[in-house]
């Protein structure tokens, strides 16, 4: 039962922030960072560059494509400047491209800006050493995890994969707060002693606090560099916040990039409506998270793949239907439409002549629309469906919904 649970919580409860906003983040609870500077093409690039070099006195810059994806640095994403000319170079390089990772697309996503930091890989009195950490919830115990592992600068998931003994976690009862000991024992399992060993503490205490303070889902923080002269800092940062606290962040709220979200789910949350894209054939309009995930389990069930969960809420009249309707028919991959409504506080009488009348106000729909209205006035809702004279198909139970979403599927 609800096979989708996990992935629609995960794209629809979360807000991504770019790296220099995270850092943001982190710097404002005493977290060590990589600094830098944003830049919108190349000429702000240098000028960056050369207050960087004003403030910290760094020689080399870091250009960083700032997209919501990971592994920028595979695509090209991420370079290494010596010089100002090469700075405005690859600044110039990077600023427009459509950046292909193994986290997008094949299209990859467009680069509107980029960041320009210091280069903190320095020669000094040690080697320079890169670990991996993150903050997030263990949904299994109800606690916070912190997740750290000696392999920084790789994907955490081939480190899990080849070397899984390389990765420690340490649990926070959210109750009590990260304990002293517990940050100790980090900075142990990571190898580290001295100054080093200090600064790391401090570094996890305050990412901890970071995360509990900012509401947010997850921190991964990759890598997290020791310096040559053993200070602990964020070289990168992957912040999503949690949509539910953003009431009490109104100052996050004005950090959301647009540009890097899926433009129909924009559009549907102007409009008021949940809705998460999905790859499958079959759209859903469904009234509740629960009947919209047991929806998508019969679809899936029925031999389709739904094509998004899309909660229209308790108001299901003319106008929201044929805001959903052109919602779902952005999809070229929708096949069939199926509506699954239960009639509680709204009627489904009123349902039913709202599907009428937003089919009407659409004109011609060209896929087969299966209608299911249960609960309050369904015998009434099924007849003025079936009297409509339109091509939509009713159905008052799942199992019948089932086999006609089956059958034009065929």
């Amino acid at each position: 039962m609800f096979l989708y649970f996990k992935e629609i919580t995960n794209k629809n409860l979360k807000m991504n922030l770019h790296e220099y906003q995270g850092k943001d983040i982190l710097a404002n609870f005493g977290v060590r960072i990589q600094r830098g500077m944003v830049a919108k093409n190349a000429q702000e690039a240098v000028a960056a560059a050369k207050q960087l070099t004003a403030e910290t006195g760094t020689g080399w810059h870091v250009i960083k494509a700032q997209v919501h994806a990971g592994g920028r640095g595979k695509g090209g994403g991420v370079k290494l400047a010596k010089n100002l000319q090469e700075v405005e170079q690859i600044a110039g390089q990077i600023i427009g491209m459509n950046l292909i990772t193994p986290q997008t697309s094949a299209e990859g996503k467009k680069v509107h800006q980029v960041l320009v930091a210091e280069d903190v890989y320095y020669p000094g009195e040690t080697e320079t050493n890169e670990f991996y950490m993150s903050v997030l919830l263990n949904r299994a115990t109800g606690r916070n995890m912190i997740m750290y592992s000696t392999e920084g600068g790789m994907d955490i998931e081939t480190v899990a994969e080849e070397t899984p003994h390389l990765i420690f976690t340490e649990e926070v009862d959210p109750s009590v707060g990260l304990m002293p000991f517990q940050a100790r024992r980090v900075a142990f399992n990571l190898g580290l002693e001295g100054l080093a060993f200090k600064e790391m503490t401090k570094f996890v205490a305050s990412l901890y606090t970071a995360y509990v303070e900012s509401d947010a889902s997850l921190f991964e923080i990759n890598p997290v560099l020791k310096t040559s002269d053993n200070k602990i800092m964020a070289v990168d940062a992957k912040v999503t916040i949690d949509d539910n606290a953003l009431y009490r962040h109104k100052d996050y709220q004005d950090l959301r990039d647009l540009r890097e979200e899926n433009p129909i789910e924009v559009e549907a949350g102007a409009l008021g409506l949940n809705y998460v894209d999905l790859d499958g054939n079959v759209g859903c309009m469904v009234n509740g998270a629960g009947l919209a995930m047991a929806t998508m389990d019969l679809i899936k069930q029925a031999g389709g793949e739904p094509a998004n969960f899309l909660d229209v809420g308790g108001t299901a009249d003319a106008a929201r239907v044929e805001a959903a309707f052109k919602i779902i028919l952005k999809d070229p991959a929708v096949k069939a439409i199926l509506i699954n409504i239960f009639g509680g506080i709204v009627r489904c009488d009123r349902v039913a002549q709202g599907v009428i009348d937003a089919y009407k106000n659409m004109g011609n729909i060209n896929v087969p629309i299966i209608v299911r209205l249960q609960g309050t006035n369904a015998d009434i809702a099924k007849e003025l469906i079936d009297n409509s004279g339109l091509d939509v198909l009713s159905a008052t139970e799942f199992q019948e919904a089932a086999d006609k979403v089956q059958k034009v599927l065929a």
